[in-house]
């Protein structure tokens, strides 16, 4: 049994920039994955939106990780390709309470070290989003709210991570722990991994490990939110984000574009009992076109290329649950909403410096260079359209998905990768394959030849 100074539980974004930090120092680090691949659970059906943390609530460590986040992303976007449009946002108010409520989601915005919100009347917000349905009082702009990919982030923290040298094992989940004092030896379903500290980022799992340390502390509730994505032509209609004011009972459904060039709207919030229903549902769907029929009843006249779900970690708190037990060695990170993936760089930096006390977490001088990922976003130049590319490797003119114009080149570049997709469906986060209008009915064949 290999033995690594400290074991990360979970390839999510928050695991994958755990052990990126984690890498970046002189310990061995080893990320451990339960499903096939990276990003592969909670992480990769979120709304893919950059938070500028405005509407935390003030003085959590949520707000806090979330500002810091923020930032960090945005530089980490830049240094890696992720792609990120800064739309900004707006709330809209439609009832005499809500137009009330918005100087104090204003204040909050500001206690949150957010100065940028402004409130704006119903002719403003006509002409920032004139497809809405009529009966708007007023709204408050959130300018530096921004839409990126979630995919591609967890991508980049995992191999950042696996190129700094910490090993990564999919297929690989923890169903058992011994602690002999010294080293905590993980079962998996593939054998023991010995670490002398583990920090657990299982996201819906996270309670489940947690247990196996011998804590009774939490209970993650799978949260189920559902969305329906509507076609490229609809983009016009979603220039911004659209967000709803929030209520006691939660933040509402939006209506936002995507990086990927189409508009979403949701999602749902249904607290579940089976983590593994990430299955659409009647009712959900049904409540967000009555939704969407009421804030943008043109939007529903619009072709749906695709509905999906996403299950969410919730508990009972309002804020993130982060603790060290130093006596067991053992680094707990749950309660990881949506915000996770703003805040996942942020979080990391909060982790090691928990750990800080306990490891020597000095960081390297023989960094490598951060990875430079491919891009999946429709505002920034594709190899389809790279002549350069095309002269220098006609791979990147040769189109397997007409739909999402993704090209043979780009597909054995993700099986040639530093985490290669072991699915179908690890490639098609990868290049965008098989996403689009047909959702691979004419590709499908074609893209599934090249996974071995």
């Amino acid at each position: 049994m290999t033995t690594f100074d400290v074991a990360v539980i979970g390839a999510g974004l928050v695991g994958s920039a755990i052990a990126r930090l984690l890498g970046g120092t002189g310990l061995s680090t080893i990320l451990l994955e339960g499903r096939d691949d990276v990003g592969d659970g909670t992480s990769k059906a979120n709304t893919a939106i950059l938070h500028t943390g405005f509407d935390a609530r003030p003085g959590t460590l949520e707000a806090r990780l979330v500002a810091r986040g923020y930032h960090l992303l945005g530089d980490y976007a830049r240094a890696t390709g992720i792609p990120v449009e800064r739309t900004g946002a707006i709330l809209v108010a439609w009832t005499d309470d809500e137009l009330a409520s918005l100087p104090s989601l204003r204040d909050k915005a500001e206690r949150n070290g957010y100065p940028a919100c402004s409130i704006v009347d119903a002719s403003r917000v006509y002409s920032t989003v004139p497809d809405l349905a009529p009966g708007a009082r007023g709204g408050l702009t959130v300018p530096g709210e921004a839409i990126t990919c979630t995919w591609t982030t967890n991508l980049a923290l995992a191999t950042d991570a696996v190129n700094r040298g910490v090993t990564l094992l999919r297929g690989h989940r923890v169903t058992a722990v011994r602690d002999d004092g010294t080293v905590v030896r993980l079962g998996t379903g593939r054998g023991e991994i010995g670490a002398r500290w583990v920090v657990n980022a299982a996201g819906l799992g996270a309670d489940a490990v947690d247990r196996l340390f011998g804590h009774e502390r939490f209970t993650v509730t799978p949260r189920r939110g559902e969305l329906i994505v509507f076609d490229k032509l609809a983009r016009a209609k979603a220039p911004v984000i659209v967000l709803p004011v929030p209520s006691k009972v939660g933040k509402g459904v939006l209506i936002s574009p995507t990086v990927y060039g189409n508009v979403m709207l949701g999602p749902t919030a249904e607290d579940l009992d089976d983590p593994t229903a990430t299955g659409t549902s009647e009712a959900g769907l049904r409540f967000l076109r009555e939704k969407g029929a009421a804030l943008m009843p043109s939007l529903l006249r619009e072709e749906v290329t695709a509905t999906y779900a996403g299950l969410r970690a919730a508990i009972d708190a309002d804020d993130y649950l982060i603790d060290v037990d130093a006596r067991r060695r053992y680094v707990l990170v749950g309660g990881i909403r949506s915000t996770g993936l703003t805040a996942s760089m942020a979080i990391a930096e909060h982790v090691v410096s928990l750990m800080d006390p306990h490891l020597d977490v000095t960081p390297r001088a023989d960094l490598p260079p951060p990875p430079r990922m491919p891009n999946l976003g429709e505002a920034f130049p594709r190899p389809y359209q790279d002549a350069a590319a095309i002269a220098s490797d006609s791979q990147y003119g040769r189109i397997v998905c007409f739909c999402e114009r993704v090209t043979r080149g780009e597909l054995r570049d993700a099986l040639e990768s530093v985490i290669p997709p072991a699915t179908v469906d690890g490639l098609r986060r990868r290049t965008r394959a098989m996403n689009g209008r047909c959702q691979g009915f004419y590709c499908g064949a074609e893209v599934a030849g090249f996974v071995p």
